[in-house]
């Protein structure tokens, strides 16, 4: 940690650091889905050997979508985890009263 951050901008910055990489993980997989999907329908076309280039596009295409799905929830997550532990709090205050 640097001398002039506090606690607070320390753990702000490994909050950031973290969403940054899940979202930098996600854009990887989506260019690299595209080009060697990309790549495979042009080999296709060129050898003109059938439709085989849609089994991996498909394939991919699902794991891609659950890739995305996942870093949508992980990032909404933070919040839903933050409010869930805020009501959780406020309930058990209520209990003591």
């Amino acid at each position: 940690m640097e001398d002039n951050q506090t606690p607070t901008d320390h753990a702000l910055r490994r909050t950031a650091k973290r969403r940054v990489g899940i979202k930098l993980g996600f854009y990887t997989h989506l260019l690299v889905f595209v080009l060697v999907n990309s790549g495979l329908y042009l080999l296709n076309q060129a050898t003109g050997s059938g439709r085989w280039h849609h089994f991996p596009l498909w394939g991919w295409g699902l794991g891609l979508a659950i890739h995305g799905l996942v870093t949508v929830i992980s990032l909404q997550g933070t919040g839903l985890k933050e409010r869930m532990l805020a009501a959780e709090i406020e309930s058990l205050k209520r209990r003591q009263r």
